[in-house]
């Protein structure tokens, strides 16, 4: 976490959530769940089904995923950066 006092644009952005995934009925279907099983599931069930799912991996993977994934993210980042620069200096 950040040390210094953040403005509120700071904190904005700090905070600002990105979606990682969902659940649908046809997940079930493909998972091998038969077309009456996931029929029985209304839009309350399958909404208690996601935050479970989310429970389970902010409980389990998703803390090693996220170093894993932001260090090859930040390396995407610094290759783009070198590529535009060295477009820059092509042009220049």
């Amino acid at each position: 976490m950040p040390t210094k006092h953040l403005t509120k644009e700071e904190t904005e952005k700090l905070y600002k959530a990105f979606p990682i995934t969902s659940v649908c009925r046809a997940d079930l279907l493909s998972d091998g769940y038969s077309e009456e099983q996931v029929a029985r599931l209304d839009d309350s069930a399958m909404a208690r089904l996601a935050g479970k799912m989310a429970d389970a991996y902010c409980d389990g993977q998703f803390w090693e995923d996220l170093g894993i994934l932001a260090d090859y993210a930040l390396e995407d980042e610094e290759k783009e950066a070198k590529e535009l620069k060295g477009i820059s200096e092509e042009i220049a």
